[in-house]
């Protein structure tokens, strides 16, 4: 019984003692979004102030959860008239909602280092659970010693289920920004020790 138990405890302590913490490297990761302009051209932007952690007890990231944290007033469309209006109430109200946040819940793993990351996305004071399908792309050490992982995720979303309501259109009837709007984020995380 004795060896039981401590067999038992070893596997749960095991499992503890190899969980990894690891940090977004923000230099390396970027999240990018595009949508249509009067339906007939993309508009496309990235957010340049991003954060996370990340933390799993399998080397197959199988039970991988993510807290990722994107800064509204750091987003960039290449246009300050435009970036401005994104940060007005018509869409982000980044005075009031500085930031978009994702907290996952679960992960479902698809095979071959691809799984579909379950959780919350909170974007102004709207909270909705996502499926956000995610690629890993191997684990390397850098130059330096640190060792890194690279993911890639990728989705739609409809921007007006998240409060952001925006709604011209122009005078021949299309909306001067589509619903619908596409994101990918390339993610290099640094192992903690």
């Amino acid at each position: 019984m004795k060896k039981i138990l401590a067999l038992f405890a070893l596997v749960v302590l095991g499992t503890t003692a190899f969980s990894q913490n690891w940090k977004l490297d923000a230099a390396h990761s970027k999240i990018h979004f595009s949508t249509k302009y009067l339906v007939i051209s993309d508009v496309e932007g990235d957010f340049k102030k991003i954060d996370g952690t990340f933390t799993s007890a399998k080397t197959d990231w199988s039970d991988l959860q993510a807290a990722v944290t994107a800064d509204v007033n750091s987003i960039s469309t290449d246009n300050d008239m435009r970036d401005k209006h994104l940060k007005s109430d018509d869409f982000f109200n980044a005075e009031k909602f500085p930031n978009i946040t994702f907290k996952s819940k679960s992960v479902k793993s698809l095979g071959k280092g691809r799984y579909i990351l379950v959780g919350e996305l909170t974007i102004r004071d709207v909270t909705k659970q996502v499926e956000v399908p995610v690629v890993y792309n191997g684990t390397v050490n850098d130059p330096w010693g640190n060792t890194k992982a690279g993911f890639k995720a990728s989705g739609k979303i409809n921007r007006k289920d998240f409060n952001l309501k925006y709604n011209h259109a122009a005078a021949t009837g299309e909306a001067v920004v589509s619903d619908a709007v596409e994101f990918s984020i390339d993610l290099v995380l640094i192992k903690q020790s």
